[in-house]
């Protein structure tokens, strides 16, 4: 089952499989390592939809709440 980031836990990992939206947005992404296959994992989100941190290959990043809501991972639970 593919969910947004957003919907992860703090500390849960699901495998990126999928990244909606633009071009642009999808290089981007990609220049942040962001891509299909990789692990992600959510570290943290700020209330009141505010940014949500994420660690890929070790590396945490910062990423915005609309973003990650592009951003579709597979969690087995």
């Amino acid at each position: 089952m593919e969910i947004p980031i957003t919907q992860l836990k703090g500390g849960e990992k699901g495998e990126l499989k999928r990244i909606d939206g633009g071009i642009s947005f999808r290089r981007k992404i990609s220049s942040l390592n962001i891509r299909p296959g990789k692990m992600v994992r959510k570290v943290t989100s700020q209330p009141l939809r505010g940014p949500v941190v994420i660690e890929v290959d070790g590396r945490r990043l910062t990423i915005g709440r609309g973003m990650a809501m592009k951003i579709f991972v597979e969690v087995n639970r």
